[in-house]
C-alpha cells in the first residue's frame, strides 16, 4: 500500500448488509482515501430527521510525513479511518444561556462544547452534521474491534493513527473543582475547557502522539482528546476545508 501508484479498493459488508466503498491509494508523496462516507456498521439515532447521507469524500495527505518545528491546531477534521469515515472530535458549539438548547455557534462565552460530553452520539460515538456527514467524535468499537493490527487511520498531516486501548494513555486530564465562570458547575467534560494537559500524566504528548517502532504516530484513545487535535506535521488543506474536507454546513449536534 506504500508503493507509489498502487491502489487498494475495499468493499466492506456487515451482517446488516450495510455496504461501504473505500479506496486507498498512494501516488508519489500523497496518500488519498476516498469513500462514500457510509459506515459499515449500524448508526443512529440522533435528533429527529438526522440521517446518514452519502458523501463524496476524498482526503489526501502526506504519504511520507515529517515532524516540523511547530504545532498546528487548525484542522476541521483530525483524520480519516481506514474505513473512510472522518474523525472530527471538536464542535463549533459554545455555551449560550440565551439559546433554547443551551449552546450556539456564538463563541463569545469561550466555553466550547465537547462532542463526547455535550452532544448526542450513537453506539459508535458518532453522529451526522447538518449535511448528513457521518463522523466519529470518539472510539468506534465496531471499527477498532475488527482491526487487522493497530492501524486505525491517518491524521490530517499524514502520520498514522493507531489504537492500542489502555496501552496508550492520554495526558489530558479533567480539571479539579468548579468552573469559575460561564456555565458554572464542576469540570465534568461537557466543555473542552474542562480539560488541561498535564505533561507526564499519561504516555502521550499534547497531540496524542508518541514513538512506535521508531516512528512518530498518533493514538486514538478511550479518553479525551480521543483523536489528535493538534498536529506536528504539515496539515493537508483537505482537512482544513479543501477538496475532501469541505467546511461542514449546518449544525454539528
Amino acid at each position: 500500500m506504500k508503493t507509489p501508484g498502487t491502489a487498494l479498493a475495499l468493499t466492506l459488508l456487515t451482517a446488516g448488509m450495510v455496504q461501504a466503498h473505500v479506496t486507498i491509494s498512494v501516488d508519489g508523496d500523497q496518500r488519498c482515501i476516498a469513500s462514500d462516507g457510509v459506515p459499515d456498521h449500524e448508526t443512529g439515532t440522533w435528533r429527529p430527521g438526522a440521517t446518514v447521507e452519502e458523501q463524496d469524500h476524498r482526503f489526501c495527505m502526506d504519504a511520507t510525513p515529517e515532524l516540523t518545528d511547530t504545532i498546528t491546531r487548525r484542522a476541521r477534521i483530525s483524520g480519516i479511518t481506514l474505513t473512510g469515515i472522518p474523525m472530527r472530535p471538536g464542535t463549533a458549539e459554545y455555551y449560550d444561556p440565551s439559546s433554547e438548547r443551551g449552546y450556539s455557534r456564538d463563541p463569545s462565552s469561550g466555553w466550547n462544547v465537547e462532542g463526547m460530553g455535550g452532544l448526542i452520539m450513537d453506539a459508535q460515538n458518532a453522529h451526522v452534521d447538518g449535511r448528513g456527514m457521518y463522523h466519529y467524535h470518539g472510539i468506534p468499537s465496531a471499527v477498532t474491534g475488527g482491526l487487522d493490527g493497530t492501524l486505525f487511520g491517518y491524521a490530517a498531516d499524514g502520520f498514522e493513527i493507531h489504537y492500542v486501548g489502555a496501552q496508550a494513555q492520554s495526558s489530558w486530564q479533567l480539571k479539579s473543582g468548579e468552573r469559575e465562570s460561564g456555565p458554572g458547575g464542576a469540570h465534568d467534560g461537557t466543555y473542552v475547557q474542562d480539560y488541561e494537559f498535564v505533561a507526564g500524566s499519561g504516555t502521550l504528548d499534547e497531540c496524542n502522539g508518541a514513538m512506535l517502532d521508531g516512528q512518530y504516530v498518533y493514538f486514538a484513545t478511550d479518553t479525551y482528546p480521543f483523536f489528535p487535535r493538534c498536529f506536528k506535521g504539515t496539515v493537508s488543506r483537505d482537512f482544513i476545508g479543501g477538496r475532501g474536507g469541505r467546511p461542514p454546513r449546518g449544525r454539528d449536534g
